[in-house]
This record gives C-alpha cells, sequence and structure tokens, in this order.
C-alpha cells in the first residue's frame, strides 16, 4: 500500500493507493502454457514469439530470454506434448501391443491439444521429452527383435503417421469453428455422403474403381482408419525385418 498526497485548494487530502501486484514470473512453462492455448483457440499459424508475449503483458524481447526463436518455441511445445505419454517397460512378448498403445497415446496427447502437431512436422525432436519416447519405442521394438535400422526408420514413420492425423484434425476442427461462426455448422455425416455420391456418380469407363466401389472409399470413421494404419504399419514392420535379419 502507498501513500499519495493532492492539494485542494488550502487543504492537503491524503489518499492511501494500492500498487499493482508483481507479475508472475516469466518462465519456459508459462510460455509455453500460452503457446498451447493459442494453438487450441486460434490454430498453430496465428502462433508466433509476439502473439505469446501480448498474451503474457510483455513484449517479444522478454520471451527471448527464455526462448531463442518460433523453432525453439516448437521443440518445446513437442517436449510438452510428448512428456504426456506414458512409456511401457518393454516385454518381448508383447512388444507389438506396447507399440499400438505409445503410438496411440502419442496422438491422444496431440489431440488434447489441437493445433499441437504441426509443431511437430518437419522438427527433429531434440527436448528431453520427445528423447524419452524415441528411447522407449526403440527400446521396445528392438527388444521384439525389430533390427536397430528397422527400428529407427520406424520411430520416424510413426512419429510422421501420428502428427500427420493429430494435425489433418486440427484444420477440421478450425473449419468447423469458422463454419459455426458463420452460421453453417458442418454436418460431418452429410458430407461423407455427399462424396460418396461424387464417387458414385463418376463415370464407370474413366474411374471404375472409385464408382464400382464409392462405399468402400468412404466407409469407417477416424478411429477405424487410424487402427487399420496401425495394422498396416506394424504388419510392414515385421515383414520388413524379417528380411533384414
Amino acid at each position: 500500500m502507498a501513500e499519495k498526497s493532492w492539494q485542494a485548494g488550502p487543504l492537503r487530502v491524503r489518499v492511501m493507493t494500492r500498487d499493482e501486484p508483481p507479475r508472475e514470473r516469466l518462465t519456459r512453462d508459462r510460455i509455453v502454457d500460452v503457446a498451447l492455448d493459442q494453438m487450441a483457440e486460434q490454430g498453430y499459424d496465428a502462433v508466433s514469439m509476439r502473439t505469446v508475449a501480448r498474451a503474457l503483458g510483455t513484449g517479444p524481447a522478454s520471451l527471448y530470454a527464455h526462448v531463442a526463436n518460433k523453432d525453439e518455441l516448437d521443440q518445446l511445445v513437442i517436449d510438452r506434448i510428448a512428456s504426456l505419454v506414458e512409456l511401457p517397460e518393454p516385454d518381448a512378448d508383447t512388444w507389438r501391443d506396447q507399440v499400438r498403445q505409445l503410438i496411440r497415446d502419442m496422438l491422444a496427447a496431440y489431440r488434447a491439444h489441437p493445433g499441437s502437431a504441426r509443431a511437430a512436422l518437419a522438427t527433429i525432436p531434440t527436448g528431453e521429452g520427445g528423447l524419452r519416447v524415441a528411447e522407449a519405442m526403440m527400446a521396445v521394438l528392438i527388444t521384439g527383435g525389430v533390427p536397430p535400422q528397422a527400428a529407427a526408420w520406424f520411430c520416424d514413420l510413426a512419429a510422421l503417421y501420428v502428427s500427420a492425423i493429430a494435425a489433418e484434425e486440427s484444420i477440421w476442427v478450425e473449419r468447423a469453428k469458422a463454419a459455426a461462426a458463420a452460421g453453417e455448422p458442418i454436418d460431418e455425416q452429410a458430407m461423407v455422403e455427399r462424396v460418396r455420391r461424387v464417387f458414385a456418380s463418376l463415370p464407370a469407363s474413366a474411374y471404375p474403381m472409385l464408382a464400382g466401389h464409392a462405399e468402400a472409399m468412404t466407409s469407417g470413421d477416424g478411429e477405424e482408419r487410424f487402427e487399420f494404419g496401425l495394422d498396416v504399419l506394424l504388419a510392414g514392420l515385421e515383414a520388413v525385418a524379417a528380411r533384414m535379419h
């Protein structure tokens, strides 16, 4: 509490005023919190060092004392997402199920923070969170008998698979928000039906496969397609690993 005085004619009036509370200390965790919130609310492309600084009530220069640039901010975001993934104890008898669950959990972590998967595309995680997930995946694969080279490349493939799906979902979330704000909410089932009709109406002479299999092309929800992808990834890994032994 601070005391200030004003002269009012012949009288001096003393008024007690409350100083502004001190700002919360700026930390990397706070910066990442704000970045994740902005990605979820506005999309990945709307996030910058300037927008994060503004939300924190400071200038970009203050952020640079904690985060070098947007690339490092992306690394910290990925690190935070990766830290949410529970890591298994490698088991040779259940390694396939462990790999599946790791990939499912990675997708769940991205889904919990919409927009964050865009930070993972074309970025090699080097933070503690990303490294621990890669270490765990390698340990599970090698324990399961997968050759180290195949295991290493599979780590990259799995990360791309998960981040691509999560990024696509985030784009649709942004579109849905924009459509709802415009008073034209997206009806997913109606959209699928529309695509199915487009395929079915194609001339069979030019598109015999798409026209003849319109139902198959548009069936299955996101989870079914994701699990199918896991089946393909694991089956392919085992086939390639067998050739590499």
